[in-house]
């Protein structure tokens, strides 16, 4: 669905992606993992059409996306609920669920994903007229990734979802993670809670200073010794 080959990217004269490959198949949680300045956003912000790559090819769906514009790449059908939420906080619940869904016309189907992100965060219901901005963080991270939902994506990228989060809000996320992906969502998740990210990803990447270490099997990689040293705290 997603195949990443050779990218790079840079800031200027320091290059952050060293030429990294990947993919997400269709049906999968992938799991990209690492510590702070690994290039885990870096490599999202590519995706998504935020910053331009030096080198390499990004496709979707047999087709290059690297190089479009971000309305273009949601348009192809990937969305993203990014790191720190970035929920407009004047806004109301509802009209968040609302900009989700800018690019989609189709009245009914979106009345249905609105219903369906619902049922998934019963709690945003209950807020469905409150300012974004005066809800808790975990309240929020689930409109963050109701928001991206409204897209209708056909890969949901979600960068850092738990960050910041009390551990009850946590484990809520990554059900709610799981159920998602059951629904029929294919999901590419950057995490520094590897742990959770390895018990619901599919397949994973450890990226270290801008270059893929580590890939495989996510339980297998659990079970690593290298990766539960460096990342599971063992």
């Amino acid at each position: 669905m997603l195949k990443i080959e050779n990218l790079e990217v840079a800031y200027g004269n320091i290059k952050a992606i060293k030429g990294i490959s990947l993919e997400v198949n269709q049906g999968e949680i992938v799991t990209l993992i690492g510590s702070n300045g690994a290039g885990k956003s870096t490599t999202l912000r590519a995706i998504s059409g935020l910053l331009k790559p030096r080198n390499g090819s990004i496709t979707f769906l047999g087709e290059r996306i690297d190089g479009l514009e971000g309305h273009d790449v949601v348009k192809k059908g990937i969305t993203q609920s990014p790191e720190g939420r970035r929920i407009f906080p004047r806004m109301t619940v509802d009209e968040n669920l609302d900009l989700g869904a800018f690019l989609r016309n189709d009245k009914e189907g979106i009345a249905a994903d609105r219903e369906r992100v619902l049922e998934l965060f019963p709690r945003l219901r209950e807020r469905i007229n409150q300012k974004a901005g005066t809800m808790s963080g975990g309240e929020q991270q689930m409109l963050a990734v109701a928001r991206a939902l409204m897209g209708q994506p056909k890969l949901l990228i979600m960068d850092e979802p738990s960050m910041g989060l009390a551990p009850v809000l946590v484990d809520l996320i990554f059900e709610t993670i799981l159920k998602i992906n059951k629904q029929g969502t294919t999901i590419l998740l950057v995490e520094q809670n590897a742990l959770a990210a390895l018990s619901v990803a599919n397949r994973a990447y450890v990226l270290e200073s801008g270059l893929i270490k580590m890939s495989g099997n996510a339980k297998d990689l659990q079970s690593d010794p290298e990766v539960t040293k460096a990342y599971l705290g063992g």
